[in-house]
């Protein structure tokens, strides 16, 4: 890489350090705020809650705006928005400013993170030079997550309106970073078809973008809210937002502009990369809540100690940018995705067990493994959901994986939360213990799904591999010129 590329990934892998920073260090201190603001568990649950909602419901949003609007201009003004409202966030007085600062912080992340992975897939060439980039990208976001663990048991001691001051010093220098060292893109031009009138690119579908941004809400409302809600509240609004996306379906098949082109839903190797990173974000999370749970409700460990304890499952951010390219070149990314989501189910299995006595060392197992898992399984299926895809429409495919991630992710921790919920039928060590144990088979159970999805890749690379050792007609000695050589993609 050149010095300005070297600049641009760093620039990318601090915003992506800072979202996932942000997520690490609130998670830790959400006992303080409502101590200090006085705020019900009901309300309390919105401060996460509205940041999902806001994240999840305007990702595709985001990610077509980067794609018509300009990478860069999208990158920075969401960036300067996320700064705003996390400083807002510090200073809130009262729970439904924090609400809605959290909200709106969510809304610019949805903006920003799509744009920056586009700017990654965009900057730096297809292969080896941009898998790289991908995998110190993912790298990052996981460290940034690891490290807000810790940092945010370390801030809340201080008070815990530094867990939102913080990220508004380092998003400072993030921005100021971005407006010297990520390029100007030049001004998209005119599309027109010879003897037809020419028609601006940058044309926006506004009913697409108002349906798909009120259909996600509301399915990531129903589904965060279903342990806290009535089953028919929750099948109102998860059917309400299910009609949406069926009238956004329809939309997209009739304008001229669509904020998606329907002919990417229909490529395998995008809906498996999809499909699995949903499957495998909503286990990793689903376990590292019952984690939680089990370590400072039965075991009694302080947030700092809970903190200190996951940390371990950090390793992904050493082995990301380190280990995991070679593997990438060496195996294929569908092959290392299949090896990540094999080692996420065993470090479940190992933990399902889990007795009221264990040791830190009976846990280390199955909290490095995670850490492993992520590694080989988060940074290729980066490479997988982008690899391909036309320049123009690189930040849908952003935007539509980390969707993928969002709703694996309200999927996993309401699963996870409703088996433990449904099976602690007392306050007991013992009724408590059973609640984690039912709530573990939940993650098991998507790691498992998520291995069978990323097995139907590699039957697609073994079918590359005979393609392409097949005798080319014509190569034999003093035949005619053997033809150009056919570059598949990996399927």
């Amino acid at each position: 890489m050149s010095a300005r590329e070297r600049g641009i990934l760093l620039v990318l892998c601090g915003a992506v350090f800072l979202e996932g920073i942000d997520i690490g260090m609130l998670n830790v201190a959400l006992p303080a705020i409502r101590a200090d603001l006085g705020m019900p568990v009901g309300e309390l649950q919105w401060v996460m809650s509205s940041y999902v909602l806001g994240y999840g419901g305007f990702m595709l949003l985001g990610g077509r705006a980067a794609d018509l609007y300009g990478r860069r201009r999208m990158f920075v003004l969401s960036l300067a928005v996320f700064l705003a409202f996390s400083g807002l966030a510090g200073l809130a007085g009262e729970g439904w400013t924090l609400i809605v600062s959290r909200f709106v912080t969510g809304v610019a992340a949805a903006f920003m993170t799509p744009a920056g992975l586009s700017l990654i897939t965009t900057s730096f060439t297809e292969g080896r030079q941009r898998n790289k980039a991908l995998l110190v990208y993912s790298g990052t976001g996981a460290a940034g997550f690891s490290t807000g663990l810790v940092f945010g048991g370390l801030l809340t001691v201080l008070g815990w309106r530094w867990v939102f001051f913080a990220p508004v010093a380092l998003s400072a220098l993030i921005l100021a970073a971005a407006l010297m060292l990520v390029p100007r893109e030049p001004r998209a031009e005119l599309r027109a078809e010879p003897g037809a009138e020419a028609e601006p690119c940058r044309s926006f579908d506004l009913a697409g973008g108002v349906t798909i941004t009120a259909a996600l809400v509301l399915l990531v409302l129903g589904i965060e809210r279903a342990t806290h809600s009535s089953w028919p509240w929750t099948l109102t609004v998860l059917a309400a937002g299910a009609v949406l996306l069926g009238v956004f379906l329809l939309i997209e098949r009739r304008t001229a502009a669509p904020l998606i082109r329907l002919g990417m839903l229909r490529s395998g190797p995008l809906i498996r990369a999809n499909a699995t990173a949903l499957l495998f974000a909503g286990a990793f999370f689903g376990f590292q809540f019952l984690v939680v749970l089990y370590l400072q409700e039965l075991r009694d460990w302080s947030t700092l100690e809970t903190s200190l304890a996951m940390l371990v499952a950090g390793v992904d951010a050493v082995l990301s940018p380190t280990i995991v390219p070679r593997l990438v070149n060496r195996f294929g990314s569908a092959r290392v995705v299949f090896a990540g989501v094999l080692a996420a189910a065993l470090a479940y299995a190992l933990f399902l067990p889990v007795g009221a006595e264990w040791s830190y060392l009976a846990m280390l197992p199955s909290l490095t493994l995670v850490g492993v898992a992520f590694a080989l399984a988060y940074g290729p299926l980066t490479i997988m959901a982008t690899d391909g895809v036309a320049e123009e429409e690189q930040g849908v495919a952003g935007a539509l994986l980390f969707a993928s991630v969002q709703f694996g992710a309200a999927l996993g921790l309401s699963g996870a939360a409703a088996a433990n919920m449904a099976a602690t039928r007392a306050d007991t060590p013992a009724a408590l213990l059973d609640g984690y144990q039912a709530g573990l088979l939940v993650p098991l159970a998507a790691a498992l799904l998520a291995a069978t999805v990323a097995a139907f890749g590699l039957r697609g690379r073994r079918v590359q591999r005979t393609v392409a050792q097949q005798p080319v007609a014509g190569g034999e000695p003093g035949g005619a010129e053997p033809a150009e050589p056919v570059v598949l993609t990996e399927r």
